[in-house]
């Protein structure tokens, strides 16, 4: 809630403040005196033994404890002691006033399997692509075996007619009628049965492969977009192919063609020259259908292109429509989609023209093949070779053996695309760096560390970043300045994983980003881009990280590090305020609070804030400055991405960047000194050119400077 008098909203805060002193007061006495019991329970237990919380106040937010430990039990925690030096500036380099780390155990009820700094069950999406096969190759053998009773029972309608022709109809027999209608019947029947089973499993088969590969595709190709353009969560799309092949005709007209043979034998065993017609005709689909494949393939590769290109626009479109309306861009809109959907469409009809004109090729062969068998079977009838009714059968049975090769020759183009799409769904499980089993490291303290940083984004040769290196300490906080253009934005996407360098090394307490278990690595450190977005849920659940099992003192915890609990309270709803998919009915300024709490929750040690101030008015650069001042007295490192000198008030340190590298790093009064003129002649030197090795810039001795 935001108020114009200033008397009013001075004394509002200084009564918050006192507040918040007072809980995080509680706070720490309540961790010294979960720590103190812990230590006892240390010395008379063995570590591997589960044992609940000790009883005592209750678990403190996330400012004051970081809740570690894999579900079902706890993590007995380390005395301060026994990790580093006492004193807040000891080994780990924290600078003098930051809070220490509490780490207090977790009773074994009191979270869920995937609270925060849970590690990510090991992925191994082998194993997960190997067991979607063997569930696949177990179904299909069932289904291929019901297959094979179902072309058996085909051949019931042929011999009942042999039987008519041959047996009723000469002896004149109403029984013998009577029980081959029902025999043919319950025949016809069994077939119905068996072909409803086989297409089910089939269907329940496309469900299960979806089911068992849709998370891991998606986990996948959202770590292998870090170092592509995204093109990999396209192999989603890939999944629906898989999953439409399966529930197509294609499949089973592929699992009919084996059989084919049989029939044809069936055919030569009435007569061999009624099995030549029917071998004949197989060759001409066969060529009919390559040269299907040589005329459409082209026209086809050109229309998936067009109607890539149509969707990528389309997609650009939407996600612009409020600046399409506003600027009366309509008419350019439609222009630019409807010149590659045109192309896309005459492309799509010449291809459509030449399969249909083979399709109508391929059934008219057939028919002059019926035709054939019937003229042919009835001339051998007439030299008394064939009955009646063997000539029918005859030419049931050939188009029994026709129609599965014409419909695997029609379907091949899917089969195709299919096993293209297996392919690629193959190669990014198999591939993904997500495989690789990592350590499970200690939490971090949020030592940064970037050392010759360089960027080069495929597929161009553009440098984006060159050479950058500095250091910081755990509740450190950095500014980061620059023109458009410099880089400013891409180092904040680098620094907390989302963008790989091409060369050079980011790590967090020493270890490279990459070699982090990606959700330990999410969960420790907060992140605040330049355009916010939010999801369509509540404030909770955006605040939360969409996380259902998400505790409320973490969230209210989270809110009151961000300063925007008062914001919140001010809706009807409070947290449980829904948020639609155009962020209505926040402002841009308060849609970038409520993401600066979505980046403090969870206690993370490293926080990254991307023009955080940019849509903020003055009581909300208030509480952002109250909020990063929060965080540094909590020992969290921050990297704070800026315009305004007005943020520069709450770091410790600046960093100028110019076309991609670092011009200039120091302490904040000697840059600002350098940036508003002042001492030009003294700090000429300092860090110039440092992303070309020159000498570094000044630095802090206790904090560290450029690396």
């Amino acid at each position: 809630m935001e108020r114009d008098d200033g008397k009013g909203e001075q004394t509002d805060r200084s009564a918050r403040h006192a507040r918040e002193k007072e809980i995080f007061a509680s706070i720490d006495a309540a961790v010294r005196s979960a720590r103190a019991a812990d230590e006892e329970v240390v010395a008379a237990e063995p570590v591997e033994t589960p044992r609940p919380m000790p009883e005592g106040p209750a678990r403190p937010p996330l400012q004051s404890a970081v809740i570690e430990g894999e579900a079902g039990g706890p993590v007995l925690p380390t005395p301060r002691s026994a990790e580093a030096p006492a004193g807040p500036s000891a080994a780990s380099g924290a600078p003098a006033g930051a809070a220490p780390r509490s780490r207090i155990p977790r009773p074994a009820n009191d979270r869920p399997a995937s609270a925060l700094h849970q590690r990510q069950r090991a992925v191994n999406f082998r194993l997960s692509l190997d067991q979607t096969k063997a569930r696949v190759r177990r179904n299909l053998l069932w289904v291929f075996g019901f297959t094979i009773l179902t072309n058996i029972l085909v051949l019931a309608i042929p011999i009942y007619l042999f039987q008519l022709s041959d047996r009723v109809l000469t002896s004149r027999s109403l029984d013998t009628l009577v029980m081959l209608t029902i025999i043919v019947g319950g025949a016809i029947l069994g077939q119905v049965m068996l072909d409803l089973a086989r297409r089910t499993i089939l269907m329940r088969t496309a469900v299960e492969v979806e089911a068992r590969l849709g998370s891991p595709i998606l986990a996948a190709a959202s770590r292998s977009a870090l170092s592509g353009s995204g093109k990999d969560y396209q192999v989603l799309a890939d999944l629906q192919h898989i999953r439409s092949f399966l529930t197509g005709g294609t499949l089973l007209a592929m699992l009919d063609a084996p059989l084919a043979p049989i029939f044809v034998v069936a055919v030569w065993m009435v007569h061999p020259d009624l099995g030549w017609i029917v071998v004949g005709a197989v060759a001409a689909l066969l060529v009919v259908a390559y040269l299907n494949k040589r005329a459409t393939a082209d026209a086809f590769a050109e229309a998936s292109l067009f109607n890539a290109r149509g969707n990528v626009t389309l997609d650009a479109l939407s996600r612009n429509a409020q600046i399409i309306n506003a600027l009366g861009m309509i008419p350019e809109a439609v222009r630019i989609w409807g010149k590659d959907n045109a192309s896309s469409l005459r492309a799509q009809v010449a291809a459509q023209d030449r399969n249909v004109a083979f399709s109508s090729l391929s059934k008219a062969l057939r028919l002059f093949v019926q035709i054939g068998m019937l003229g042919w079977g009835a001339f051998l009838a007439l030299e008394g070779h064939l009955t009646g009714g063997m000539v029918i059968a005859s030419s049931i049975i050939a188009s029994r053996a026709l129609a599965p090769v014409e419909g695997t020759i029609e379907g091949w183009r899917s089969y195709l695309q299919c096993r293209t799409a297996y392919g690629r769904i193959s190669h990014l499980l198999l591939n993904s760096p997500l495989n690789v089993e990592r350590l499970r490291l200690p939490a971090p303290q949020g030592r940064l560390d970037v050392d010759r940083v360089l960027f080069v984004p495929p597929p161009t040769k553009k440098v984006i970043l060159n050479g950058l290196s500095f250091s910081l300490q755990p509740g450190e906080a950095l500014g980061i300045i620059g023109s458009s253009g410099a880089g400013k934005s891409t180092v904040g996407r680098m620094l907390v994983g989302s963008i790989i360098p091409t060369a050079g090394n980011i790590r967090l307490d020493l270890m490279d980003l990459k070699n982090w278990d990606p959700r330990q690595l999410g969960e420790s450190i907060g992140y605040l881009p330049q355009d916010v977005q939010l999801f369509p849920a509540s404030i909770k659940l955006n605040i939360a990280r969409m996380r259902e099992d998400a505790a409320d003192e973490d969230v209210f915890a989270a809110a009151m590090l961000a300063d925007i609990h008062e914001l919140v309270a001010s809706f009807p709803q409070g947290y449980e305020t829904v948020i639609a998919s155009d962020g209505a009915p926040l402002s841009g300024g308060q849609k970038q609070r409520i993401g600066l709490a979505r980046a403090f929750f969870g206690n993370p040690r490293l926080v990254v804030l991307d023009e955080p101030n940019s849509n903020l008015d003055t009581d909300g650069e208030k509480a952002l400055a109250l909020a990063l001042r929060k965080a540094k007295e909590n020992g969290i490192t921050v990297v704070a991405i800026t315009q305004r000198h007005s943020l520069l008030r709450c770091v410790d340190r600046i960093m100028v960047m110019d076309k991609g590298a670092i011009s200039a790093i120091g302490e904040r009064n000697q840059i600002m000194a350098l940036i508003t003129g002042q001492g030009q002649g003294q700090g000429q030197g300092q860090g110039q050119g440092q992303g070309q090795g020159s000498a570094p810039a000044p630095r802090p001795a206790a904090t560290g400077g450029a690396a």
